[in-house]
């Protein structure tokens, strides 16, 4: 197993896709909260509230959570690019036990999921602070209490990579797996928002146990405001993070399974 795990870790390392994978992380967390902390919740189309409250810290940092597409991307291209380049056949043809393999990815982009995580958070919290300085302005929320929250976000974005590799070794292929992910996350569970009946399942969906995990309303609350609709309610933290972790466990068992029941070709 160990052999497995240097194996993917040097074949990550070998390309550039680590390198723009932490340089999106920075720019998401630093130049995005930068971007918003100097503007101002307040200035936004509707406004919202200032840094100086609760609710407009939380809704800065809470945007983060609409990234985590990124992280489940690159856990997606970890499974579908072997397939699409055929290096899939190499590699099984040295570890015929293929559950092994698949384990080996799970372990390397998970870590890379915290990696991307953490350089996210970081990043976020140095922009937010220091654009919260450059305008003289006290946070809303305690410094340990941003802090925290950020701490879920980079949680969540290892979720994410994991969930990607599930999905890739689930569809396969790298073109429609890239488009139910990134579609999926970045779309559809916002469109369930607007339909009364299914609207009830989204704090049950990964993107509404996220929005838990972070305390982030904003988005579903605005859309609730135009559909004149009663807000969805969310799980608590600890709830949002027990159902991500559920949906982890899930894409792990799938990604551990699937390939063992088919052909490789």
């Amino acid at each position: 197993m160990k052999p497995l795990i240097h194996a993917e870790l040097r074949r990550l390392l070998a390309t550039r896709m680590w390198l723009g994978t932490l340089l999106a992380a920075a720019l998401l967390g630093g130049g995005l909260v930068g971007l918003l902390a100097l503007v101002g919740p307040e200035n936004f189309d509707p406004p919202m509230p200032g840094l100086h409250t609760e609710a407009g810290v939380r809704a800065v940092l809470g945007f983060l959570g609409y990234t985590a597409f990124i992280p489940a991307a690159i856990g997606t291209l970890a499974v579908t690019s072997e397939y699409r380049h055929r290096t899939i056949n190499f590699t099984f043809l040295y570890s015929p036990g293929r559950w092994r393999v698949l384990a080996a990815k799970l372990v390397v982009y998970g870590f890379a999921g915290m990696i991307y995580g953490l350089v996210l958070s970081v990043t976020a919290a140095v922009s937010l602070f220091g654009a919260a300085a450059a305008r003289g302005l006290s946070l809303g929320l305690p410094a340990g209490t941003i802090v925290e929250l950020l701490a879920r976000l980079a949680v969540a974005m290892v979720a994410y990579t994991v969930l990607g590799v599930g999905m890739g070794a689930l569809i396969r292929h790298q073109i429609p797996a890239l488009f139910v992910v990134v579609g999926y996350l970045y779309g559809a569970e916002l469109l369930l928002i607007m339909i009364p009946g299914v609207r009830e399942l989204y704090p049950w969906l990964p993107g509404g146990a996220t929005a838990a995990l972070t305390d982030f309303t904003a988005v579903a609350d605005a859309m609730a405001q135009q559909l004149s609709s009663e807000p969805v309610r969310l799980l608590s933290p600890l709830a949002g993070a027990l159902v991500l972790l559920g949906y982890t466990a899930l894409a792990s068992g799938v990604a551990l399974v699937k390939p063992l029941r088919r052909d490789v070709a």
